[in-house]
């Protein structure tokens, strides 16, 4: 059974950053792409960042793009989301992802893509 728990959400001022974590357990972790999603009151899960199953490559929303950083710890069955710049926009639940398919299988831009996901960690911006 594959686990995955997130931590690192809390609540900052604009501007500042944060570091989440996500630890993966069951399943083989290594063999996975992993992604970031978030979801604020009112609206939709939307893509944040992912990574490819030996971290290879990444990829953004462009909201994101430039302030965060996705990176993986095939070691540590770990994936990080490095937020720096944070806005009050940014302001949400965020929630990691294994890929449904391992390797390079499928896309990463749909939640559909992924069968596992945490339990989410609040993210509050404050202006």
């Amino acid at each position: 059974q594959v686990q995955l728990v997130e931590s690192g959400g809390g609540l900052v001022q604009a501007g500042g950053s944060l570091r989440l974590s996500c630890a993966a357990s069951g399943g083989t972790f290594s063999s996975y792409g992993m992604g970031w999603f978030r979801q604020a009151p009112g609206k939709e899960r939307e893509f944040v960042a992912a990574i490819t199953w030996r971290g290879a490559s990444t990829f953004y929303a462009d909201s994101v793009k430039g302030r965060f950083a996705i990176s993986r710890d095939n070691a540590k069955n770990t994936v990080y989301l490095q937020m720096n710049i944070l806005k009050p926009e940014d302001t949400a639940v965020y929630f990691c992802a294994r890929k449904r398919n391992a390797y390079l299988g499928g896309t990463y831009y749909s939640p559909d893509e992924y069968a596992y996901w945490g339990q989410g960690t609040q993210v509050t911006v404050s202006s």
